[in-house]
């Protein structure tokens, strides 16, 4: 008896093993952890040497095969660049096979070994894409990485591309930040976690109608569930002063909660030098001529908090919360500014002096928090996504300024003026947001969405004056102003793939109500505007070696809240800062046309008309000898160039690439001093970026990046930058595993980054020498603990207004 059920459980065990079907799955990544998208893997039976099935990894190295019988099977893996890797899997039950790690194939030369490095620079259709994930860059922060990111120019504390300032995403989600606060943020953020950096010189339907290119930053992922973290710190040793970034970041994850929070603190203090001439001109001649010598010190201790949790309500519904803090506090961030002027008469001849002394201090705290909702439809893609957004920006200025006035060798001040300035910003932002993706075929896609803002805006100012050694309230440069602002947009988009054509064609439609308030005049200003904004994008491949593609979008660049504010917010007692109520929005037509070769050479054609910009414009009052630094529209710019970029491997150790352009660019703006005639400047120019990329040791632990870049003489409004060039020198070891990180590293080497700046037209005649910090030897330290598989989830919050709440440089 015993023997017939031993019999009979072999049947039915044998049976069943034959009948059920089972799943092998898995993930292919190289030995830097990275996935290895698009990989073959294929299945043979060992039994019958028959090839069973293939497939192919996904973008984020994962791949499955279903429907298997219980069998011995061999698994081959293998992409172009690295080793084939070949197992024997026995299959009697469905299986989560272990991480595949691929190697790099080498090659010995003169007994050392050299790996290729993988291509970091990769052009798509419509935007660049520089992989940064474990380059020498990794110790720094994600401002450093800008820098090196081609297409992307760094200088002045400003970031730009070929199609002006940016519009900063990560994750395809906006950064809710200032553009000031953005380049804080992105200083005080540690660039282990990020991936990869896409400039989008023409952005699609998808993104905001607001800004022009945009640099979205991608950050590295895993699905593996544990807990990751890591502390990083970088110094930099300038001319001057050192600066210091300190922070941690903590990743857990469980099959149903992501939760992310980072914390970084960037206590520095900047030196900056500046020399300024000034002629004052009437009826063409010089009456009088100023020389300043400026100081300038600026301390800051910036403080990011970053926190974010998503939680899985089931297979189909997600929600999640995120929160972004900046916080600079009164007590760390300070600013010294010491100058002395030269005032000379019509025969050069030294007339008087006058030595001024600004105490600056500010106090910022920036408060943001979303809450998102996901759901998922039975059809693979096809998506609903929601988004309610809340911003709550508190900012606050106190500044006391001394002038002493001096006859030549006079060591007693003939007159002594002060004044004292308090100004404050209040802003609260209130947003709300619908997306729907609808994939229709495996080779069309629509997308449709909305968007209302709400944004209120009190911005007060309070000037106080010295008589008698008294304090008075200067009531006419004292003012308190109200902005509101609604906003209301839609967009659709449709794309479509076929053979040798790929489309993408998209509307954006926006309405915009605007009321202004100066109550100290009773001023109110009204308006309303509503834009449409088209976009397109076609792509046509000829063959493997030639593709050929066309972009075209309309962009709106709205006022900073900042720019719009009426005030005279004096700098000294003969410069002042004002805005303008009745600001209008920039509207930009973007035309872009584009050739590659064999995928490695690219040449891309542009156009670009910007109807009323908003510049800030420095205008010299020759009457009474002030300096006015003006936010106004000036009529137009146009620009068109052409640019080259190419990535090539020069051999098994050494990749290039190289970025040159070749533009022209004309503005016309209107001489406020001078009759408002209308002036036009113009200039061709010219710009290159050579970045060099090695990688050294068998394990790929010791790598390089030597970086160029070259700007020649550019105009902007009014005035004439001189040209600059830097030299970049980078490099990264690998410790312990891949579980920490050293680099050590210079930028601008020989400092040859400084520029000047003139502004000479008509009755004006303004020049300055800017010299900062630019040479810095940076040091960097990385280190991960607990499951260093895992990435961040870390995702900042996508809202355009935001970006208007400082002005769009210091």
């Amino acid at each position: 008896m015993a023997i017939r059920i031993s019999s009979l459980i072999f049947l039915l065990y044998s049976f069943t093993c034959i009948a059920q079907e089972y799943t092998l799955k898995g993930v292919v990544n190289d030995e830097n952890n990275a996935p290895v998208a698009f990989s073959n893997i294929t299945l043979q039976s060992v039994s019958e040497t028959t090839f069973i099935k293939g497939t192919t990894s996904d973008d984020h190295g994962f791949f499955k095969f279903e429907g298997l019988k219980a069998d011995d099977y061999i698994l081959k893996v293998s992409f172009l660049g690295f080793e084939t890797y070949t197992d024997t899997v026995s299959l009697h039950g469905t299986i989560n096979y272990k991480p595949i790690v691929l190697k790099e194939q080498t090659e010995n030369l003169d007994n050392v070994t050299v790996i290729a490095k993988r291509p970091t620079v990769k052009r798509m259709v419509d935007r660049l894409v520089f992989n940064v994930e474990n380059s020498t860059l990794s110790n720094g922060n994600v401002f450093d990485i800008l820098k090196h990111t081609p297409g992307v120019l760094v200088f002045n504390d400003a970031i730009s591309t070929s199609n002006g300032a940016p519009t900063i995403y990560i994750n395809d989600r906006k950064v809710h930040l200032s553009s000031n606060e953005v380049v804080q943020l992105l200083e005080g953020t540690s660039a282990n976690t990020i991936k990869s950096v896409e400039v989008i010189d023409s952005p699609p339907a998808k993104y905001e109608a607001e800004g022009g290119s945009v640099i979205n930053i991608i950050t590295s992922k895993n699905i593996i569930a544990g807990y990751n973290g890591s502390i990083f710190g970088t110094y930099k040793q300038g001319s001057e002063y050192p600066k210091y970034a300190l922070g941690t970041n903590h990743f857990f994850k469980t099959d149903k909660i992501d939760a992310f929070l980072s914390y970084n603190i960037s206590p520095r203090k900047d030196f900056r030098h500046n020399t300024e001439s000034v002629n004052f001109i009437e009826n063409n001649q010089v009456i009088s001529s100023w020389e300043t010598d400026f100081k300038r010190t600026r301390e800051t201790a910036t403080q990011n908090i970053n926190a974010n949790i998503d939680y899985e309500l089931n297979a189909k519904n997600s929600i999640g919360f995120s929160s972004n803090i900046l916080v600079s506090p009164r007590e760390h961030t300070k600013t010294f500014v010491n100058s002395l002027t030269e005032v000379f008469d019509s025969n050069s001849v030294l007339d008087s002096m006058f030595n001024t002394s600004n105490r600056l201090v500010d106090e910022t705290y920036n408060l943001a928090f979303t809450l998102d909702y996901i759901h998922k439809f039975k059809k693979a893609g096809e998506t609903l996504s929601a988004n309610a957004h809340h911003t709550n920006y508190d900012f606050s200025s106190y500044q006391n300024v001394d002038t002493g006035y001096f006859l030549p060798n006079e060591t007693d001040a003939f007159r002594n003026n002060r004044f004292q300035t308090f100004s404050s910003q209040k802003i609260k932002l209130y947003t709300g947001q619908i997306d729907y993706v609808l994939p229709i075929t495996d080779s069309e896609s629509f997308e449709t969405g909305g968007k209302l803002s709400s944004i209120n805006s009190q911005s007060v100012l309070r000037q106080y004056i010295f008589e008698n050694n008294q304090k008075i309230e200067d009531i006419q440069n004292s003012d308190t102003f109200l902005y509101d602002e609604m906003n209301y947009a839609g967009y659709t988009s449709y794309s479509k793939d076929w053979k040798t054509w790929s489309f993408k064609s998209g509307l954006r439609v926006e309405y915009t109500d605007i009321t202004g308030n100066s109550l100290s005049t009773g001023q109110v200003n009204k308006s309303s505007y509503a834009k449409f904004f088209p976009s397109f994008h076609v792509l046509h491949t000829f063959n493997e070696h030639h593709e050929l593609y066309f972009n075209y979008n309309k962009r709106i660049y709205r006022p900073r809240y900042s720019e719009l504010n009426p005030f005279k917010y004096y700098l000294n007692d003969n410069a002042y800062v004002t805005g303008n109520p009745r600001l209008k929005p920039e509207i930009d037509d973007v035309f872009i046309l584009g050739y590659t070769i064999n995928k490695t050479y690219t040449f891309e054609a542009y156009y670009r008309y910007e109807n009323n910009p908003t510049l800030e414009i420095t205008f010299q009052d020759n009457d009474n000898n002030i300096l006015k630094y003006i936010n106004t529209n000036i009529d137009k710019n146009i620009s068109y160039g052409l640019d080259f970029t190419t990535y090539t491997k020069l051999n098994s150790f050494w990749n290039i690439y190289v970025l040159s352009s070749l533009f022209y660019y004309e503005g016309q703006f209107y001489a406020q001093e001078s009759n408002n005639e209308l002036i036009t400047n113009d200039k061709w120019s010219f710009y290159s970026q050579i970045i060099n990329y090695f990688s050294f040791l068998k394990d790929r632990s010791l790598t390089a990046e030597v970086s160029y870049l070259y700007i020649s003489p550019i105009v902007e409004g009014s005035s004439v930058y001189s040209s600059r060039h830097g030299l970049d020198i980078n490099f990264r070891k690998t410790l312990w595993n891949n579980k920490a990180s050293l680099s050590i590293g210079v930028s601008d080497l020989f400092n040859t980054q400084n520029f000047t700046q003139t502004n000479k037209y008509l009755n004006q005649d303004l020049f300055t020498n800017s010299r900062m910090e630019n040479r810095l030897l940076t040091i960097g330290f990385n280190y991960k603990f607990g499951n260093t598989h895992l990435k961040t989830n870390q995702k900042p919050i996508e809202l355009d207004e935001r970006d208007r709440l400082n002005s769009k440089s210091n």
